[in-house]
């Protein structure tokens, strides 16, 4: 879901969003859904433009250009439209010469074009040609060097026929370069012209039209693929048959944007109608948006996309009768007349090359979409089309229980294009590692179009092995970048530490303990890259300890040991919890995360297929882990938690304790999933450095019937009881974060009370960070 702070600025909007039907929770959706695909680099940038009754939700996101420099993206950005020339200036010039009597759906081709024989061609109907069933090849031949409508009309005249006309569906290019070549020859006019006098003009789209080979004034502009000089394609067509046509072509060339698209969608549902204006007769409309195509073909209309394979932007919900079309840059327009609802996404996702794809994106933004119109019953729609079943698309489903990739693999595996012309500061230590150790560091350092400007460490320091606190700033031996420590004299980068910067790259382990303090850390680089206006990008890993949730949730004054109000064990990755810790802190961070794939995040580590690389130097191993929300709550105490012996968090004891008597009592009241041994140890530094401490030894005998924040209560409860004046409980406060929780424990109340008060705030909080999560549970 979007951050609080950008609903805040955008609650005009969505009060009148809401006024004209449509719910804010969806809208929000939809912004997270487009800014996670901007994250992915699936896409550099879009706009999306949603109108209902009148009222229009309409934003930008991300880039328009992230090569050969950035430029951010602005609402009125414009974009190659690429196929959707096939429906907002073709097919509308070809209706607009029928409505006038001047063309016959009906009419063979041949007859407007005579040359177009041979091979059973001439049978071929322009009602064939609008639907897709005339037969033809998807395109024009790739190869030679022709130049020109007269030599794309002999290729075209020159093409064979696979299928007989009207037997076979095949979206074909052809159709419509056919088409746009017959508007000129009965307009005789250029399409161009053509459609600027007949639809743009009348409809005041003022930014839509053809552009010629020559780019003139692209600020404005999206760009496409970058060519071999290193310069992207910028106010020229991207489609390469379009461009060998001079820049206008029946199935590609247009360019516009989402408010002039906005302007032809409002026409279409009105009947034909904009602002008094007459554009169609209703009839014409009716006729270019139900199915037209022969039975048993795909269903569409004369242009539009009704119920083919490519209808997937409808989604799930908007009902078969809708119509819409896509284009190869990323761009689709879809129109549902029962709801009176236009849905518009432009992007370019082939800058700077063909690695984007917005395909599942589109068809995401179509179910939500849908699910934003209020008070409308899609299951009720007098009119609409039966659904194909088998063109029903499979529901998500949970991740396999395959290997992870974490945020920093993923990256790997796309060639850094996520992060690609940015200027990084990575927060790090030895756990930002991929699946094969490589270092977070030394990959990034080395990526191709990535700039590593500087290296921020958190406790432990960049190489992981400092305990103590006062580290201070470095040079990095490997790469010769400065090391600015975050667990020194600040906790926080500097604004002069991030000059030179545009992005803050946070890939640090954690371990799914509130008071473990990476996650602070990363809320304070969070909160400085908002004030300095630097993207904030989290590659995220897995929780080591999985989804479990415990108490208590935070109540206390927040700290270093306390980021934000969440539990004990809270169950979330790190990505997750920035979500949550943004959004409700407000840092107006431009924030992305880089998501784990492949199996489930949130499983016991040792089921992902990751290499264990200890997160601290006292953090060993997964049992450490997973005893450490519990044992780690008494660490203030006068208690050694094992520090200083080759198993921290897995003994707990002190000079003052009788080992046997503290096993025993601990063994009589029986948690769940672990036993307790008892023993004497030496830590060989930290609390007790030197003395022997009598204690006992936790024995992790079920991790799945294990309850961290159990052990923590039983330990604390019963140490209480037999040294209360030694143990000074009240040092437990700081890390439990719950005075009530404190409170039930020094006056002794049983157990199961105690755990009531602990766990009060659980319910409340799964609710907070529902939007938030980002993996299935």
């Amino acid at each position: 879901m979007m951050s609080a702070l950008r609903l805040l600025l955008l609650l005009p909007l969505l009060a009148a969003a809401t006024a004209a039907g449509l719910r804010p929770e969806s809208l929000a959706e939809i912004d997270d859904a487009i800014q996670q695909a901007v994250t992915d680099a699936r896409t550099p940038g879009a706009v999306f433009r949603m109108e209902r009754n009148g009222t229009v939700y309409q934003k930008a996101y991300g880039d328009r250009m992230i090569l050969p420099k950035r430029e951010v993206m602005t609402a009125d950005t414009i974009f190659d439209a690429a196929s959707l020339t096939k429906v907002v200036a073709t097919t509308a010039a070809v209706m607009k010469l029928v409505e006038s009597g001047k063309l016959d759906v009906e009419a063979p081709l041949s007859r407007y074009l005579p040359e177009f024989t041979g091979a059973g061609k001439e049978a071929i109907t322009i009602r064939q040609l609008l639907t897709h069933s005339s037969g033809l090849r998807a395109g024009l031949p790739p190869d030679g060097d022709w130049q020109g409508k007269d030599a794309a009309y002999r290729l075209a005249c020159a093409e064979p026929l696979p299928a007989p006309p009207g037997k076979a569906y095949r979206y074909s290019d052809i159709n419509f370069i056919l088409l746009g070549l017959l508007v000129e020859k009965i307009a005789g006019e250029p399409l161009d012209v053509h459609c600027h006098k007949q639809i743009f003009a009348p409809l005041k789209m003022k930014d839509s039209g053809f552009r010629s080979l020559e780019p003139g004034d692209t600020r404005r502009i999206a760009p496409t693929t970058l060519m071999q000089d290193g310069q992207p394609l910028r106010g020229v067509v991207h489609d390469p048959t379009a461009r060998r046509m001079g820049g206008v072509a029946g199935h590609a060339g247009l360019f516009t944007t989402a408010a002039d698209l906005g302007r032809f969608a409002r026409m279409m549902l009105n009947v034909g109608e904009f602002d008094g204006v007459r554009i169609f007769k209703p009839e014409t409309v009716a006729a270019m948006t139900s199915v037209q195509s022969p039975p048993g073909l795909p269903r569409r209309g004369f242009g539009w996309d009704i119920d083919s394979p490519y209808a997937g932007p409808r989604g799930e919900i908007f009902p078969v009768g809708s119509y819409g079309h896509t284009g190869w840059t990323g761009t689709r327009i879809w129109i549902d007349p029962f709801s009176k609802t236009s849905t518009i996404f432009l992007s370019n996702r082939n800058h700077p090359d063909e690695n984007g794809s917005v395909i599942p994106l589109q068809h995401e933004l179509g179910t939500l979409a849908a699910r934003a119109v209020e008070g409308f019953d899609f299951q009720k729609v007098p009119g609409a089309l039966a659904r194909d079943p088998a063109k029903r698309r499979p529901s998500a489903r949970k991740p396999k229980d395959g290997p992870v990739l974490n945020g920093i693999d993923v990256l790997k595996r796309d060639a850094f294009r996520q992060l690609r012309g940015r200027k990084i500061g990575l927060i790090t230590n030895p756990t930002g590692i991929d699946r094969q150790r490589n270092s977070s560091i030394d990959l990034l350092h080395a990526a191709p179009g990535v700039k590593l400007v500087a290296l921020f460490s958190p406790e432990h320091g960049i190489r992981g092995d400092l305990d103590h606190e006062k580290i201070g700033d470095t040079t990095d031996e490997k790469t010769g970048l400065p090391v600015y420590s975050l667990y020194g004299e600040r906790r926080t980068p500097s604004p002069e530490q991030l000059e030179g910067i545009d992005t803050l790259v946070f890939d640090l382990q954690d371990i799914g303990c509130r008071f473990y303090t990476y996650i602070s850390t990363m809320a304070n680089c969070m909160e400085a890259a908002g004030k300095a206006k630097v993207r904030f990008v989290v590659l995220d890993r897995v929780n080591p300890i999985g989804p479990l949730v415990e108490g208590p949730v935070l109540t206390a004054e927040r700290s270093f040991v306390a980021a934000h109000e969440i539990p004990l064990r809270h169950g979330m990755t790190a990505g997750e919890l920035a979500r949550l810790i943004h959004a409700e802190r407000k840092f107006g961070t431009d924030l992305g995360v880089i998501r784990c794939e492949g199996g489930s995040p949130l499983r016991w580590f040792d089921a992902t297929g990751l290499p264990w690389r200890d997160p601290s130097p006292n953090m060993r191993s997964l049992t450490a882990a997973t005893l450490y929300p519990g044992v780690g709550l008494l660490e203030f105490c006068k208690l050694s938690v094992g520090r200083g012996t080759g198993t921290p968090f897995e003994l707990l004891g002190a000079p003052y304790v009788d080992d046997l008597k503290l096993a025993a009592e601990l063994n009589r009241d029986a948690v769940p999933g672990v036993r307790f041994v008892p023993v004497r140890f030496t830590p060989e530094s930290s609390v007790f450095q030197g003395e022997e401490c009598r204690g006992v030894r936790i024995l992790l005998t079920d991790r799945n019937a294990f309850r961290a924040a159990d052990l923590g209560l039983l330990l604390a409860v019963t140490l209480h009881r037999l040294h209360p004046e030694e143990l000074a409980l009240d040092r437990m406060a700081k890390l439990l974060g719950d005075a009530a929780t404190l409170d039930a424990i020094r006056a002794g109340k049983p157990q199961a009370e105690i755990r009531t008060i602990r766990d009060r705030g659980l319910a409340a909080f799964l609710k907070r960070r529902g939007p938030h999560l980002l993996y299935p549970r």
